[in-house]
């Protein structure tokens, strides 16, 4: 059971095309949970990824993807620093390489693009936030934060987009829930 200062959150929805017209996964979540939730973006185009999203897209030492960092928001307050990495080959020359927002969110554009998820991968950890997220995030101190790393794959185990958000511990609760037969 959450209590009332954590946030509770499933990644399935968030791996998912969304229908046509609907609102972007996180608009929705927040909404479920009686906030108004908004993204800002902090960056968009060619990065050096870190080395984990590097060695899962099989990129030699500097070469580049596509990047789309975020600041997200939830009722005018940051809860979570995002930045969402593409291969430049799924990328180049698409709105994802671009500054503007995505209607519907950048999932349902790589459907659009011929790019589903088969398969999801995500690993979770907690460490000191940075001083970078310290402000951005208006954490205190020695505040931790919970780093949600997942990497998003095709049915020919293609990797085609991989997240690294970052929140405050002390908001997340991350849950996951299994059918076991």
């Amino acid at each position: 059971m959450a209590s009332e200062n954590e946030w509770v959150s499933t990644s399935a929805e968030y791996t998912k095309p969304r229908a046509a017209g609907a609102v972007d996964a996180w608009t929705e979540e927040a909404n479920r949970q009686s906030a108004r939730g908004s993204q800002a973006l902090t960056r968009t185009g060619e990065a050096v990824p870190p080395s984990a999203v590097a060695g899962a897209f099989g990129l030699k030492a500097n070469e580049t993807a596509i990047v789309r960092g975020r600041l997200i928001y939830a009722d005018e307050v940051p809860v979570e620093v995002a930045d969402t990495y593409y291969p430049r080959e799924i990328a180049d020359g698409t709105p994802l390489a671009g500054p503007g927002k995505i209607k519907g969110g950048a999932v349902t554009l790589l459907a659009e693009l011929g790019h589903v998820a088969n398969r999801v991968i995500e690993d979770v950890t907690a460490r000191p936030a940075s001083e970078a997220e310290r402000q951005q995030l208006q954490l205190d101190e020695h505040e931790p934060v919970v780093v949600l790393e997942r990497l998003a794959l095709d049915a020919s185990g293609r990797p085609i987009q991989a997240d690294v958000m970052v929140a405050p511990a002390r908001l997340r609760r991350l849950r996951y829930e299994m059918k076991v037969s």
